[in-house]
């Protein structure tokens, strides 16, 4: 797509997992035919900036090289599959979302952002992420599969893989079919939760497993893991972390975060080092210049504002949202403060996402401050 700064090309790493190599060659990419910076999004997705269009078929043919798009344009339009980062090879995770990957050729047109969560860790970790159809670890130890917006969901028999795969298709079929018959029609299976029920059959229903936390900046069991403020990347940066660390592949997360798989520690300027980090708790779309749709910069704001109000006090805000724009592109989710640009100034929506009713409409970013009580 097109955006202020050039085009922009969504990469899908599968099983948001990159070897060394295509990691490298991603960085290498981005510094010659991009404008240097990588996006990484709430999909654990990949984007290249600054792409100009007379660049954009050499750009493809090389992520092709490196197997990280599909030769196949049609397949790049399948729905995503998100999986729990620490899956390992072998484990249920691995298996199902391999499996799954397999068959996506089979379902019915769907919108753009529906996608699928596997999930079948001890404990899920992606509840947070935004998915239609989840398949998680039961309460009682099985697998589940659950449409978004359910408070349960349908037990897969004898935990088998393939069945996993065929309910979650068999939902997602189900969801193509009544979709466009309520008013308006639902473009999420949460939306169309709250209108329909998605059939059970002869499936028993249980609960998903109380949920875990995502692998946050320190070591993990795969290795280092990072955060990345806003999502934005500098290839240069990327690289030498790279290699630096010794790592033999490299894992995204959902929440922004980067697993440097068989690596060894190093500091970093460039990417967030500590797990308690404010920033991790921020989000912000590139804003005005970089896209044509924002009228306002956002992250020297955000970045300003995550360090003087995100304390540790009790009265602080939890999160907080700076977009440039009402469409909210870097949180679909509620914040405890979300600042939309609109006309070159902001509106403040307090508990609540991009496109909400705002509290307070055309502030200056100093009466801004003084609205939310920032110095």
């Amino acid at each position: 797509m097109a955006s202020g700064d050039g085009l922009l090309l969504r990469v899908r790493p599968p099983l948001a997992r990159m070897t060394r190599d295509q990691a490298l060659g991603l960085c290498e990419l981005a510094q010659s035919l991009g404008s240097g910076m990588i996006d990484l999004t709430h999909r654990a997705n990949l984007q290249l900036r600054g792409v100009r269009p007379e660049d954009h078929d050499a750009v493809v043919e090389a992520l092709c090289r490196l197997g990280l798009v599909d030769v196949d344009a049609t397949h790049e339009a399948w729905p995503a599959v998100l999986v729990a980062p620490c899956w390992q090879a072998g484990d249920d995770t691995q298996r199902i979302a391999s499996a799954l990957l397999a068959r996506l050729g089979e379902l019915p047109a769907l919108p753009s952002k529906f996608g699928f969560a596997v999930d079948a860790g001890p404990a899920p970790v992606l509840t947070e992420a935004s998915a239609d159809i989840r398949i998680e670890r039961a309460r009682s130890g099985g697998l589940i599969v659950r449409a978004d917006g359910a408070a349960a969901g349908h037990l897969v028999p004898r935990d088998d893989v393939a069945e996993a795969v065929a309910m979650a298709l068999a939902m997602a079929v189900w969801f193509a079919a009544t979709a466009g018959s309520v008013a308006p029609p639902s473009r999420r299976m949460r939306g169309l939760q709250q209108v329909c029920a998605v059939p059970r059959g002869d499936a028993p229903l249980d609960t998903a497993a109380p949920s875990a936390a995502l692998p946050r900046p320190g070591m993990s069991q795969l290795g280092p893991v990072y955060g990345v403020a806003f999502g934005q990347i500098a290839a240069t940066a990327l690289g030498h972390l790279l290699q630096d660390s010794g790592a033999v592949a490299l894992r995204l997360t959902s929440q922004r975060g980067l697993i440097l798989e068989g690596g060894e520690w190093r500091e970093s300027t460039a990417f967030i080092t500590v797990a308690d980090d404010p920033l991790l708790r921020v989000d912000a779309c590139p804003g005005a210049p970089a896209c044509a749709s924002a009228t306002v910069a956002t992250r020297a704001l955000a970045l300003s504002l995550a360090r003087q109000l995100l304390t540790d006090s009790p009265e602080a805000p939890r999160s907080l949202h700076v977009s440039g724009c009402a469409k909210g592109c870097a949180r679909s989710g509620a914040a405890d403060l979300t600042l939309v640009g609109r006309s070159g100034t902001f509106d403040l929506v307090r508990n609540g996402r991009a496109g909400d009713a705002p509290a307070q409409t055309g502030l200056s970013p100093e009466n801004l401050r003084l609205c939310i009580g920032a110095p």
